[in-house]
């Protein structure tokens, strides 16, 4: 078995092999993977924070030790906490990294950072706050940051920022936590996910105060919630079905 991290700030994994397959995530620096599968271009990966799988261009990550595996995963949280950072190298190259990169691996890299870190597990009341730095970021089917992101990638780094471990797709979250049985159970922070006309979880967004809504649709917005799903305040109609309520912290 072999194992990698990333050191570059964001970077494409792919559902196949080629640039041209479709993005299916996102690695963001410091990121730590198993290699499962290596070809002479490109590496198939499990990811350690969420166990999804993909494949990353070879040029963009670092092989480590087993033993470097191991210890990322011992390490406690330590994670960029502004919209945008950036690491230097020895020649005091200027890496830009986003938020919620991973800093535990600063010294495998041979990196210096120089800003503001998470270090410690926050409350619920923060799960909302954190939300607003991805606000108005426009919709990326496989995106993770600011500058592109989608549902359950939000919902994803929302929960990392303040310490706490979500899977990546929506209808994989849906299977964590606690089910609720009415809007008026849930606080701020709980998830709330939505189905098709299949019955096929595929949306999901984090429930804030007063019957409102902070999703990723089009952009990461906010829009009335009740229990018929989502109510979209420009549209004037309902844009997703409720399926169920989530209580994750």
């Amino acid at each position: 078995m072999q194992y990698g991290i990333c050191n570059l700030g964001i970077v494409p994994i792919r559902l196949e092999p080629t640039d041209t397959s479709e993005m299916v995530t996102q690695a963001l620096y410091g990121d730590y993977f198993k290699v499962l599968e290596q070809r002479k271009q490109w590496s198939r990966i499990r990811f350690a924070f969420d166990k999804y799988e993909g494949w990353i261009d070879n040029k963009q990550y670092l092989e480590i030790e087993e033993s470097n595996y191991n210890n990322l995963d011992k390490s406690d949280i330590n994670l960029s906490k502004d919209l945008i950072e950036f690491v230097s190298d020895a020649s005091n190259n200027l890496y830009p990294i986003p938020v919620g990169s991973d800093l535990n691996g600063l010294n495998l890299l041979n990196h210096n950072f120089d800003g503001a870190a998470l270090t410690s597990k926050c409350t619920k009341e923060h799960i909302i706050k954190s939300s607003f730095l991805f606000l108005n970021a426009p919709y990326l089917w496989g995106g993770k940051t600011p500058f592109g992101i989608d549902c359950s990638g939000f919902t994803q780094m929302v929960y990392k920022l303040n310490g706490y471990k979500l899977s990546r797709d929506a209808s994989e979250q849906a299977t964590q936590g606690e089910a609720l049985s009415f809007i008026e159970e849930s606080e701020p922070g709980d998830l709330a996910f939505f189905d098709n006309a299949e019955g096929n979880i595929t949306h999901v967004g984090i429930i804030m105060e007063d019957n409102y809504i902070i999703h990723a649709h089009g952009k990461v917005r906010i829009d009335r919630l009740d229990h018929s799903g989502i109510y979209n305040i420009d549209k004037n109609t309902h844009t997703h079905k409720l399926r169920v309520i989530k209580k994750i912290v």
